[in-house]
């Protein structure tokens, strides 16, 4: 009997031993990873936590820290692949050995001001990821040795944001941003004023500007025979006549509950104070927090319009956000999965394997005709809408070709704090067609001025104009469902 146990208890050790063994030899996220295509190092330690880092051939600064609780929802692995979904799209990381010591080293004060060194890193980045050289005609190595000679030692804050924002211009990025602290964009800003003032002067007489909210505010309030609206500033929706319903959408952001301190709104303004409370969280949950805002809003819509012979949604006016938010509005319209594009991402001289974007459709989907009102004020995340519609079978277009800002901004972060973006993404899609600098073609072409302020004027100026040639369009498509051709309304 005691040998019995004897043998027990080590046949009980040498299974747990194997365990252990099996175990230890299992993949985990914890460790070091390094994205393919964005230039970003994952840290991850004893499952609890997390830091990101932004990293160069000459440069590697810390992003972002936290809980890993932020992000774990969004992490997968398979084999040796880390799978990090971020809005819509999947980011794929693959495992370093150690953290590289360029992210371990502190910069020092003056190397963090250096206003050289910042725009060496600026320029390194956009070296490594702009997805668009060859497109748009960039000799990089002759258009970095100008504008780097355009600075010196002795160089202030203002000249280098001037020579940054100067080549991301040079660069024809349609996504590209720039973004400093409040004292060098106050002083920015007041030099543009002089520049402004200096033009209206020249220009004579002014004519009204208006704002892309306020011609979409006017045009719904114009075009809706009864309006359905409620609990919504950023989607109104409605009747256009008895048989077709119009949903307007102004804007692909600004849909999450963030709980923003009423303080920040009064000393900011309510813009600006969103993106300040959202810029503290982790990207990724922020995201979520935008698709659930219009998944609920949605929900009313479709309550509402289901019924409607057709359904007009007019995006002309949505300067974008969010992709994610983009694809939770069409998923209403797509009754399974559906690939609606592919994209792949550059680093060095290369890019990433082509990945699809799918959008996973909905039950009781809407599959009756549909018509998108497009533009060429439309822009990122509306653009991403654009092209989705491409890949459904029951949408057409009405308007003109979106502007063809297309790819995903990669945001970085410089040395003294400033933030900026590039675009590193190739949009395309299903047939690998790029449709950046070009915009989404409409199936019925108005011709629409691709002047933001002419644009707006000629539809304000003749609001029952524009509501009767949307009409026009939705009558001529519908005898010509079946076929692929472009009308110009004169």
């Amino acid at each position: 009997m005691q040998k019995y146990s004897i043998f027990i208890i080590l046949w009980l050790i040498i299974i747990t031993a194997c365990q252990k063994e099996n175990n230890d030899n299992q993949p985990t996220i914890n460790g070091i990873w390094k994205s393919v295509g964005s230039g970003w190092v994952l840290q991850i330690k004893d499952s609890t936590n997390y830091a990101f880092y932004d990293q160069t051939s000459i440069s590697c600064l810390p992003n972002r820290k936290g809980d890993l609780n932020e992000i774990i929802s969004s992490l997968s692995l398979k084999q040796d692949t880390l799978s990090l979904l971020k809005g819509v799209i999947n980011y794929k990381f693959t495992s370093l050995n150690k953290l590289p010591v360029s992210c371990i080293e502190r910069l020092d004060v003056q190397k963090e001001k250096d206003v050289i060194y910042n725009f060496e890193v600026f320029a390194e980045t956009v070296r490594e990821h702009y997805a668009f050289f060859e497109l748009n005609n960039i000799n990089w190595n002759t258009l970095y040795t100008q504008q780097k000679n355009k600075l010196n030692k002795n160089s202030k804050e203002v000249e280098l944001y001037a020579v940054i924002e100067e080549t991301l211009e040079k660069l024809k990025d349609n996504h590209a941003y720039l973004e400093a602290t409040e004292e060098v964009e106050t002083a920015v800003e007041q030099l543009d004023k002089l520049e402004d003032k200096e033009d209206q002067i020249r220009e004579g007489e002014e004519l009204p500007e208006y704002g892309d909210f306020q011609v979409a505010k006017l045009v719904a309030k114009h075009h809706m025979k009864e309006e359905l609206t409620k609990d919504s500033w950023l989607i109104q929706w409605g009747k256009l006549n008895d048989s077709i319903g119009y949903i307007q959408v102004k804007a692909m952001w600004l849909y999450a509950d963030l709980n923003i301190s009423k303080t920040l709104i009064d000393k900011v303004g309510y813009v600006d104070a969103y993106v300040k409370t959202f810029h503290q969280m982790y990207e990724g949950v922020y995201i979520n927090k935008e698709v659930l805002g219009v998944h609920k809003i949605m929900n009313n819509v479709m309550n509402d319009l289901s019924e409607m012979a057709s359904i007009v949604i007019d995006v002309r006016f949505n300067g974008g956000g969010q992709d994610a938010v983009s694809f939770e509005i069409l998923n209403r319209f797509i009754p399974d999965q559906l690939q609606i594009a592919t994209q792949k991402l550059r680093y060095g001289t290369q890019f990433t394997p082509m990945w699809p974007l799918n959008i996973q459709g909905t039950k009781n989907a809407y599959t009756k005709p549909v018509y998108v009102l497009t533009s060429t004020q439309i822009g990122s995340a509306a653009e991403a809408f654009s092209i989705a519609t491409l890949a459904m079978d029951n949408v057409k277009r009405i308007g003109s070709n979106t502007s063809g800002a297309m790819s995903t901004a990669l945001e970085k972060t410089l040395p003294n704090g400033w933030a900026f973006s590039i675009s590193n993404e190739i949009y395309m899609d299903n047939s690998g067609k790029n449709y950046e600098n070009i915009g989404i073609p409409p199936d019925y072409r108005l011709n629409y001025s691709t002047d933001r302020q002419t644009f707006f004027r000629s539809i304000v100026n003749d609001l029952e104009k524009d509501k009767m040639q949307i009409l026009k369009g939705i009558e001529t498509l519908k005898k010509l469902r079946k076929r692929n051709t472009f009308y110009i309304v004169k």
